[in-house]
């Protein structure tokens, strides 16, 4: 792929992070020096910026989530100790390096620097990916530093602002929420510009403006879905002017391409089958859930313990169509599957891991960040809600958006078409939407979940915000509260140690508090 030193030198530094100690004694998320990259053009930043966020969404805040959606369980190290909600003092490294030592204070540079230069494409390109890491953060994290952060030394105590202050924007206190931000980007793309971005510098859409103001209307989508639960009426408004312009055909989605070498390799394959392949597998409660569902994606997401066999049944039916799969009870104290011989690799552990789809052959795999399924599945809960201010595009009911999500998640993880009609056909619960409203949206987002394998931290907002699908406690619960799945992440050791007079900043927040926008 293009630009393979720059990319090998921003992943082997992640990589590096993603096994060392969370532990770090260094304060990096707002003390860093604003002009500290103003030496390094524009199309660098872009390419840099793009791969780090697709590898912090994918990365260690991304195995935890996986674990708590139940995507995936932990056998061992981290992802055990994530699975049972053992949160705290854990992602130190995400946050100050991945998170403001890294995606947040790279997109600032990028708008600061291309502001300079009257380079509002790259501006514009700039607060979009701004808005989503910001979006990404706060919904991890609850109240964050955001209209003070990312100033250098100017200012060492970024205050906290309120989790909706981000979203919706206060002027008494001069924040720009990210749902202005995302339309300040969209602006931008529009005007003329001095630079614009070319093939060999952005990894995505290679240039292309209008695939960037795609994925600009989808984050609008995705900011509005967010906070629709407390602010339904602006959501529905918002979705309704976004939709025409978003992500429409899955060729368009905004996904972070990785590669095959060291270190440019995507981080899912990175750790599940090259640095700790005996950490994380697949969680028996979504295998279940997918084939109690007979779901075609089961072997496109996951590798099979055993071949498919053609046995058939005394009423007609192939037992085993797919291969056997062996998952793994989230929260379980119990010893790994022995391990068996298996073709090309003999090491792998009796059990089912993401398969090339989800992670790459070796590393290839692109991780997903908005997609157009998550478009439709967007669309179809704003119609079964009847969310005010919204109306279907034209000849669209929310059961047919529905549908059209499951087909673009299917055909994008290469299902043919027809063979999607004839699972539609053969599965009627599923195709389906129940007459029962709240039923339907349980289904809706289940499936929504099920489309997101590779990126958990999308259903983890579902499931917080919706309370589907209905996921019942890990085995040996811990944590903060071991009665509830962790509605939140607690904030680093580092951030409360070196930012303890910062407005706002309450430490002694548990992970049991919902933030704003679940309440």
């Amino acid at each position: 792929m293009k630009n393979k030193h720059l990319l090998g030198l921003v992943l082997a530094a992640g990589v590096a992070l993603s096994t060392a100690s969370c532990n770090k004694d260094e304060f990096l998320d707002v003390n860093n020096d604003p002009n500290r990259t103003t030496s390094i053009g524009l199309p660098a930043l872009l390419t840099s910026n793009i791969i780090v966020t697709g590898f912090t969404v994918a990365n260690d805040l991304g195995r935890a989530t996986g674990v708590l959606v139940q995507h995936m369980a932990g056998a061992a190290n981290q992802p055990a100790a994530y699975d049972v909600y053992n949160l705290r003092s854990a992602f130190d490294n995400s946050w100050n390096f991945e998170l403001y030592g890294g995606s947040l204070i790279n997109s600032k540079q990028m708008i600061d620097i291309a502001t300079q230069s009257s380079s509002p494409a790259y501006a514009g390109i700039g607060k979009l990916l701004l808005a989503y890491n910001f979006a990404f953060t706060t919904d991890l994290y609850g109240d964050i530093p955001y209209s003070q952060a990312l100033q250098g030394l100017s200012n060492l105590t970024p205050r906290f602002d309120k989790q909706e202050d981000i979203y919706k924007g206060n002027q008494a206190k001069n924040i720009q929420g990210l749902i202005d931000l995302t339309r300040d980007g969209l602006a931008d793309l529009d005007k003329p510009s001095a630079l614009v971005p070319t093939a060999a510098s952005d990894p995505v859409y290679r240039g292309d403006l209008a695939k960037w103001k795609q994925m600009g209307n989808s984050l609008l989508l995705k900011l509005a879905t967010t906070i629709s639960k407390r602010e339904p009426a602006l959501a529905g408004s918002i979705i309704n002017l976004a939709q025409a312009g978003a992500i429409s055909t899955n060729a368009n989605d905004f996904e972070v391409p990785f590669g095959s070498s060291v270190g440019n390799r995507n981080p899912l394959y990175e750790y599940n089958f090259v640095t700790r392949p005996d950490d994380q597998l697949l969680s028996q409660r979504l295998l279940d859930s997918m084939a109690v569902r007979n779901d075609p994606r089961l072997p496109i997401f996951f590798n099979t313990t055993q071949p498919r066999t053609a046995t058939v049944n005394t009423t007609g039916t192939i037992v085993n169509p797919f291969g056997t799969f062996t998952g793994f009870q989230n929260g379980a104290n119990a010893a790994l599957p022995a391990r068996i011989p298996v073709p090309n690799n003999t090491a792998l552990t009796n059990r089912s891991r993401y398969n090339v789809y989800i992670r790459g052959t070796q590393g290839e795999a692109p991780v997903r960040l908005m997609t157009n399924f998550q478009r439709l599945f967007i669309l179809a809960e704003a119609a079964q809600r009847g969310l005010p201010g919204y109306t279907a595009p034209a000849g669209a009911t929310a059961q047919s958006l529905y549908q059209a999500a499951i087909r673009a998640s299917m055909t994008k993880a290469g299902i043919a078409d027809a063979d999607v009609t004839a699972y539609f056909t053969a599965n009627p619960r599923v195709a389906n939407l129940p007459a029962n409203s709240a039923q339907a949206i349980n289904q809706i987002i289940t499936q929504k979940w099920i489309a997101w394998v590779g990126n958990s931290y999308e259903a983890y907002n579902d499931y917080r915000r919706t309370g589907y699908p209905r996921l019942a406690l890990v085995d040996n619960p811990a944590g903060d509260d071991p009665t509830s799945i962790p509605k939140r992440f607690p904030y680093p050791n580092t951030e409360i140690n070196a930012n303890s007079g910062a407005e706002g900043l309450d430490p002694s927040i548990r992970t049991n508090t919902p933030v704003w926008w679940a309440q």
